[in-house]
């Protein structure tokens, strides 16, 4: 039996009615499934950590109720379990919002697991730091610094899971390994099976974005039209015991789920197709098969996988004066892309350090 994977967000701020879709369709399949908020960007963790410098009790997704009260209740009664990067800055801060809303619903026996690690800020000087090549200028002045996080892996995650938590509240960690970890623990892969660690991670890829992949990133009105954008359906992915992968979406939604959609989203963000650099694996999409099944129904097979890199990724967000020029690591090892923004910080994908 596959296990569904079902993306509630793209970012913060996102639809606070796109998981509605979702988890109605995956109680009607009744099989395994988790729901996935991936609602964390640079920016976005850089903003929370100065929230919180304000307000010590702030510092997590602003939209966090609005995003999990209208599924939270039907998500635990079906044993659907939730992950989400939604704690920011502040994971404690959002598992306390998450339990009072679950006994709000009548659910105050939820178990919410919060995974932690990320924040280096404390150890920044003391650790190994290799800068990208492309990164030129120094390291900021403690006075100056907002935030550095390193992006975690998806084990953490699945141990959360093995102790049976219905909830799994992170901060920065790679966006794929958000799915990743139920897959992980559902399957019981191995964590040197490299070919199905791809196959998940880029599972997690094709979701992370929302409704990237069912149109929103490859619509180009007049030129890639997508039918139905104002209720566009976010994906479900349902993935097999040997990795193969089916993107689909629920029904009645708009948008649309085709070869081309998927093959951008696949490559989306990535530096280099046969090193796609996750902190879980190397993924080689080099021999990847993607195949129209149906209407609004995609394979994606041939993905394979090699040994994760040594060393993880770390993003450092400061101070910065007047318009800041925001530059940001994609998932390869080398390439930056940058553009004027009107904030009062910096993120950089600075430097990395070893595991």
């Amino acid at each position: 039996m596959s296990f569904l994977l079902g993306s509630g967000a793209g970012f913060s701020g996102d639809r606070t009615d796109a998981a509605v879709a979702v988890v109605a369709e995956l109680i009607k399949r009744q099989q395994p499934a988790a729901l996935v908020f991936e609602t964390l960007g640079e920016r976005t963790l850089a903003a929370a950590h100065r929230a919180m410098r304000e307000d010590p009790e702030s510092g997590f997704e602003p939209l966090l109720d609005e995003l999990l009260a209208p599924v939270l209740r039907d998500c635990l009664d079906h044993d659907i379990k939730i992950l989400g990067n939604f704690g920011a800055a502040n994971p404690s801060g959002a598992c306390q919002v998450i339990a009072e809303l679950a006994a709000q619903l009548g659910r105050a026996d939820v178990r919410i697991a919060q995974v932690h690690g990320d924040d280096i800020r404390q150890q920044l000087h003391s650790l190994d730091l290799q800068r990208w090549e492309a990164e030129r200028l120094e390291m900021p002045s403690d006075d100056a610094l907002i935030s550095a996080n390193v992006y975690l892996g998806a084990k953490a995650l699945a141990e959360a899971l093995a102790m049976q938590a219905d909830v799994v509240v992170t901060g920065r960690v790679a966006d794929p390994a958000l799915f990743l970890a139920p897959l992980m623990h559902h399957f019981d892969w191995r964590w040197d099976d490299w070919d199905r660690l791809a196959c998940g991670m880029m599972a997690g890829h094709l979701a992370e974005c929302g409704a990237q992949v069912s149109g929103g990133y490859f619509a180009d009105p007049g030129f890639k039209d997508v039918p139905g954008l104002a209720t566009v359906g976010y994906p479900i992915i349902e993935v097999e015991q040997d990795g193969s992968l089916i993107i689909t979406k629920p029904a009645n939604t708009g948008g649309c789920v085709t070869e081309q959609t998927v093959k951008e989203q696949l490559l989306y963000e990535v530096h280099d197709p046969a090193n796609y650099l996750t902190p879980d694996v190397t993924v080689d999409l080099t021999h990847a098969e993607v195949r129209q099944l149906a209407p609004n129904r995609v394979s994606v097979t041939g993905i394979r996988g090699k040994p994760a890199p040594e060393r993880l990724k770390t993003t450092v967000c400061y101070e910065g004066v007047g318009r800041a020029r925001r530059k940001f690591l994609t998932p390869g090892p080398t390439r930056w892309h940058g553009r004027n923004l009107p904030h009062r910080y910096c993120a950089r994908g600075w430097c990395s350090v070893p595991r």
